[in-house]
């Protein structure tokens, strides 16, 4: 992976939600608790957003149109 942010928007973009959504507003009461606030999030943002980059998929969506090799729209070519 590269070492500056600048060279790796799509991490600096998640990790950035990630801490904004969810780190700086939750306070983890355990470990356990913990985990399933943080699988809760990867699934809504995994499965219920559409993404900009993506032609408005959900990552989910995105990846089984990948592996039907069934390119979407968006990313044709």
């Amino acid at each position: 992976a590269p070492g500056k942010p600048q060279q790796n928007g799509f991490n600096e973009s998640f990790n950035g939600r990630l801490r904004d959504e969810l780190l700086n507003e939750t306070l983890f009461r355990s470990l356990p608790h913990a985990r399933i606030v943080l699988e809760s999030w990867r699934r809504d943002y995994n499965e219920a957003r559409p993404h900009s980059k993506l032609g408005w998929l959900t990552p989910k969506a995105y990846a089984e149109a990948l592996d039907r090799k069934d390119r979407p729209a968006c990313c044709a070519g």
